[in-house]
C-alpha cells in the first residue's frame, strides 16, 4: 500500500551543482530544512555507481522517514527498494513502468501538456511533474510551460502536481492559486551556501503561495 505523500518541497539531486563536499550532506541538510521528498538523479553515473549512491542515500532518507524516488532508472529503484521512480517522456512508457514496479510503488511522470497529463494518469501515474516553468540551467533544452497551461493541466487531472524548472524564491509567488501540490527544486536548494536555510525559506514561501486545487 502506498504511503501518504507530502510533495510540498521536493529536492532533485545534482552532484555537479551541490555546495557541500558530499551528496549525503546536501540531502541531510535539505531534510533538516523541511524537504519532504527526495529524487536521486544521476544522469552520468554508471549503473554500479548509481546503485551504490542510491543505497547510501536511501539509508539516509529512511533514517529521517523521508521517501526516496529514483529518476529514470526502474532497475535501480527496484534494486534498492526505493519508494518509487520518476520518468520523463523519452523514458520507458509509463504503462510499462507501472507493470514492472507493481501497484505499491510511486510513479511520477514529467508532462508539459494536457494530453501528456491525461495519458500519464491513464497509464498509472501517481503524480505529475509539470515544467519547465521557467528557464533553468539543469535542462537547457526544456520547453517552457505557461501558467495558463499549468492551470489547464490542473483542471484536466486530479493527480497531485509538482511544478519544476527555475523555481526559486523570486519565481515561487507566481504559483499563487495555481492549485499545485508542491515544487521540485534543484539548484535553488542543492547549490545554496546554506541548504538548510534555503529549504526553510522555500517551504515557507510555498506555504504562503499555495492555492486551492482547481483554482
Amino acid at each position: 500500500m502506498k504511503p501518504e505523500i507530502d510533495y510540498s518541497l521536493y529536492l532533485i539531486t545534482d552532484r555537479d551543482l551541490m555546495s557541500t563536499p558530499t551528496l549525503e550532506q546536501a540531502v541531510e541538510q535539505a531534510i533538516e530544512g523541511g524537504c519532504t521528498l527526495i529524487q536521486l538523479r544521476e544522469k552520468t553515473a554508471s549503473s554500479l555507481e548509481f546503485y551504490q549512491v542510491a543505497v547510501t542515500i536511501k539509508q539516509l532518507t529512511d533514517s529521517h522517514h523521508i521517501l526516496l524516488i529514483i529518476n529514470d532508472r526502474v532497475d535501480i529503484a527496484l534494486a534498492v527498494n526505493a519508494a518509487g521512480v520518476h520518468i520523463g517522456q523519452s523514458d520507458l512508457p509509463a504503462g510499462i513502468v507501472r507493470q514492472i514496479i507493481g501497484n505499491d510503488k510511486i510513479l511520477g511522470v514529467s508532462v508539459s501538456s494536457v494530453a501528456e497529463a491525461v495519458k500519464a494518469k491513464k497509464d498509472g501515474a501517481d503524480y505529475l511533474g509539470v515544467g519547465a516553468m521557467f528557464s533553468t540551467g539543469t535542462k537547457i533544452d526544456a520547453e517552457l510551460v505557461t501558467m495558463n497551461e499549468l492551470r489547464d493541466i490542473r483542471s484536466a487531472v486530479s493527480l497531485p502536481i509538482v511544478s519544476i524548472g527555475g523555481i526559486n524564491l523570486t519565481t515561487l509567488p507566481s504559483f499563487a492559486n495555481a492549485g499545485i501540490d508542491g515544487i521540485a527544486v534543484v539548484s535553488a536548494l542543492i547549490a545554496a551556501k546554506d541548504i538548510t536555510e534555503a529549504a526553510k525559506q522555500l517551504k515557507a514561501s510555498f506555504s504562503r503561495t499555495k492555492g486551492g486545487r482547481g483554482a
